[in-house]
């Protein structure tokens, strides 16, 4: 069965629910499940200082816990789930969803920039999530080991190089230990929490939502600059919608609601419970503190592993948005390893890898500390949230068309609530919000530059093409025929390629066989084999075919030729040559976007990845012919 054929609340898997429930805590959790690492002390020890008392502690834990139940249970498990792309999830396939079914261009074109701007910030938390993540595990290290206290930095930046440097491997061996070291991790956690409430079992107390309410009446402000603290607690909320399409539905929203909310907030307020009794002692590192002298090593290196998964899964996400991204037009060809014969997801991409590594790196040594770091986190986590209400408000209204009467008062919650977290966050750019905001504005300058240039490079070249009727009828009797296959790879399923016409003019032949091949990505995850190729018999020897694919899947031409059996005969590779055009850009007279972008564009396209290597063609028989356009 083809992927866009499957259920998509199971999408394809057969294995055991638990089994996929354990494989997805070790995937789909990890950046929201070490949040406990710095989010509880960030709130009382961070930039806007919160006072230490009972009122506060316990407002803070309800807060927390109320976040999760809005934000992650109810808008991201309940009902964003339900809106899969054919059982995929993320910006791109939600964007890919919504944009396909809204008829109006006005709409559809503010859409899509909400969707590239959510992916935007993206990229600047897959920056700072690794960072982040990992100095705050290694801090644990000051803690259980002061003498060690000033090698924090140095082995954060050590384990973020043997991360990335492991990337080009693939992840497929490392990851079937990724469930079980959560579910170690996990389990640690709530045992710790439990211990501490014991102890203080009033805390429990805290989860009634009337203590996050009295906070707000108590001290309004500092509640607000609060939940710029408190956000960190649902970090990650979003890979829960991304990663459906490993998993699907169901495994994930059981580990989340029997197994991973229960661990947190039994650590978040066994946090809160140990601050009620040791007050300042213990802030500075209450998760550790948790733990008695003794096993606080043992846990530096469980919070350590826990971090190094976190940060994994984002790296793994960055090469699956950045697949996504190229397939639908928004980025140029870039070099992608395929590292499981088993699992078509489990890409590599080195550029992106070693961007990331560079940028992460630069994190760790300029802002030194997990607790400066999160004044840069919340912004793109909280850009992000807010971004896919908007998205979700055309899904609710256009693709399942409630009624107002639900949806409004929900969509109200969702903006209330995701607006105050980006709210509160924007109080902190000057402290280090800048950087993902800075990051998402030049990913989302690059994206869009892309899309533009290719649209108007497309539009020139077909206005420019001559009618492939008259070309045949023309070309077809007065050129001289060899044996054998030429496929013209062109962007456009009209006209004539302007690699044919250079063909023509330079060698003055034509092959017995002529193919003007076009690969289209689908706005779909998949495309079934029935549904990937449409071909057309012009006469004279010559073909229209279109290969499509979804923007999920690999773009292997050959593969996909060999399936063809309604082209005359059967292609085979060493009696079939492929032409391709390499375009080089010209200024304009009146340029269709301006001359800054245009120059981007033709630096993009100067350096993208080759048709030959992006199409998996064979090296000996590629022939590149260049042309020149005006965009």
């Amino acid at each position: 069965m083809e992927p866009a054929d499957r259920p998509a609340g199971h999408h394809g898997h057969e294995q055991k629910l638990w089994k996929l429930a354990v494989a997805a805590i070790g995937v789909v959790f990890g950046d929201i499940g070490t949040s406990p690492l710095y989010a509880f002390r960030e709130t009382f020890a961070g930039h806007h200082q919160l006072t230490l008392d009972t009122a506060h502690i316990m407002g803070v834990i309800s807060l927390m816990f109320w976040s999760m139940m809005i934000v992650v249970t109810l808008k991201y498990v309940t009902i964003i789930m339900r809106a899969d792309n054919k059982g995929e999830g993320g910006s791109l396939a939600l964007l890919a969803l919504v944009s396909g079914r809204t008829k109006s261009k006005r709409w559809t074109r503010g859409i899509i920039l909400l969707g590239v701007f959510a992916t935007a910030l993206f990229y600047g938390d897959s920056m700072i999530t690794p960072a982040v993540s990992v100095l705050g595990a290694v801090e644990g290290l000051a803690v259980a080991a002061p003498a060690f206290g000033n090698l924090v930095v140095p082995i954060a930046v050590v384990i973020l190089i043997g991360l990335f440097s492991i990337q080009k491997g693939g992840t497929s061996r490392v990851g079937a230990f990724f469930g079980p070291i959560m579910l170690l991790y996990f389990g640690v956690i709530a045992v710790l929490g439990i211990i501490s409430i014991v102890q203080t079992p009033w805390v429990l107390w805290a989860l009634l939502p009337n203590h996050a309410i009295e906070f707000f009446l108590i001290s309004p402000l500092q509640a607000f600059f609060a939940l710029g603290s408190v956000v960190l607690a649902v970090t990650g909320a979003e890979a829960l919608y991304a990663d459906m399409g490993h998993f699907g539905r169901q495994p994930i929203r059981i580990s989340w609601l029997w197994f991973v909310v229960p661990a947190l907030m039994c650590n978040y307020m066994g946090q809160g419970a140990l601050l009620i009794r040791d007050g300042v002692l213990a802030l500075e590192s209450p998760f550790y503190l948790l733990a008695p002298a003794n096993l606080q090593l043992p846990l530096v290196l469980v919070a350590t592993a826990a971090a190094i998964i976190a940060s994994q899964a984002v790296i793994s996400g960055a090469f699956s948005v950045t697949q996504q991204a190229i397939q639908l037009g928004f980025i140029p060809r870039l070099r992608i390893d395929h590292t499981s014969a088993a699992t078509a997801g489990q890409i590599y991409i080195p550029l992106v890898n070693w961007l990331l590594m560079t940028m992460v790196i630069l994190l760790v040594l300029f802002f030194q500390t997990s607790s400066n770091l999160t004044s840069a986190y919340g912004i793109a986590v909280t850009g992000a949230m807010l971004i896919d209400t908007c998205l979700l408000g055309v899904v609710l209204f256009r693709l399942w068309g409630w009624k107002k009467r639900y949806a409004i008062p929900l969509l109200t919650l969702f903006f209330i609530v995701d607006g105050a977290y980006f709210a509160a966050n924007t109080t902190k750019i000057p402290d280090g919000g800048w950087f993902p905001l800075l990051v998402g504005f030049i990913v989302f300058t690059m994206l869009t530059t892309w899309a533009k240039g290719r649209k108007l490079m497309i539009e020139r070249m077909r206005e420019a093409a001559m009618p492939i009727k008259i070309f045949i009828q023309s070309a077809a009797n007065s050129a001289s025929r060899v044996p054998g296959t030429a496929v013209f790879m062109t962007s456009s399923p009209d006209g004539v390629p302007h690699a044919l016409l250079h063909n023509l003019k330079h060698n003055k032949v034509l092959h017995e066989r002529v193919v003007l091949l076009t690969v289209k990505i689908s706005d779909a995850p998949f495309v079934p084999d029935t549904d990937r190729i449409k071909q057309e018999d012009l006469g004279q020897g010559f073909h229209r075919m279109v290969i499509r694919y979804g923007f999920m899947q690999d773009a292997d031409v050959p593969a996909a030729l060999k399936q063809v059996h309604t082209c005359g005969e059967e292609f085979k590779m060493m009696d079939t040559s492929f032409f391709l055009a390499r375009q080089t850009l010209l200024p304009a007279e009146r340029p269709g976007m301006m001359i800054w972008r245009e120059k981007i564009f033709a630096w993009m396209l100067r350096n993208a990845e080759s048709a030959m290597e992006f199409f998996r063609l064979p090296t000996n028989r590629v022939v590149e012919l260049g042309s020149q356009v005006e965009i």
